[in-house]
This record gives C-alpha cells, structure tokens and sequence, in this order.
C-alpha cells in the first residue's frame, strides 16, 4: 500500500478519481478468477494501529482473515461471506463492519471501490 506523504491533518479526497497503486495478492487467497488489487493508504496512525484509505478489487473470488474494520462502498458489487456467520450483500452506499479474525469470502461480482478504517 502507498501513503500520502506528509498529508496535512485534514484533507479531502475525490475517491472514485484517487490513483491507486498495486498491491500484491496471495495466490492462495484466489479462489478463482484473476482478481486484481489496487490501494492507497491516506492516513496511518504514529504507532500504526489505525490506518484509513481506499481500497479496490476487480471481479473474481477471494479469501481473506480481516481485521477490525469498518468501510464504506463506493462502487461495484460484492458478496462477502463471513464462515460461521452471515452473508453480506454489499454495494454503493453499503457500510460494512468486519471483526478480527473474521474468516471470509469475497465473491466481488463488479470491480469494488471502498474507504476503509482499519483498527489493527
């Protein structure tokens, strides 16, 4: 993930049009498809606990261990499916709170864009 270097203590970002730069994907978290991940993170907190930026995925099913984190979906579509829980139907406008620890599958059916919080 990238970071905005020295981001100013308050700022605004255009979402859909922020540049995001690859990040790489486990191939063992493919489950099928050829899914491709891209990022930025905007703000990281001094002791890198918290951190908030955007994240996107093009289609195809992943698998993920997720940390504590509540996003916002900007665009496209999703299924998240949490093992042992419920199934989420995400898309545009759709806030999502994920637990650590939450075992999940992602079935992302239009390319995800999504701002996140992150609580590590």
């Amino acid at each position: 993930m990238t970071t905005i270097d020295q981001a100013p203590a308050s700022f605004a970002v255009h979402i859909p049009d922020a540049v995001l730069e690859a990040e790489p994907l486990d191939p063992a978290q493919i489950v099928s498809g050829d899914p491709q991940v891209t990022g930025k993170v905007l703000w990281e907190s001094a002791d890198g606990k918290q951190l908030r930026g955007i994240w996107q995925i093009t289609p195809g099913v992943v698998t993920d261990t997720e940390a504590n984190e509540l996003f916002v979906v900007v665009s496209g579509r999703a299924t998240v499916a949490v093992e042992g829980g419920a199934t989420l139907e995400i898309g545009p406008g759709d806030a999502c709170v994920l637990r650590e620890g939450d075992r999940t599958t992602w079935t992302v059916h239009e390319t995800l864009r999504k701002a996140y919080h992150i609580s590590l």
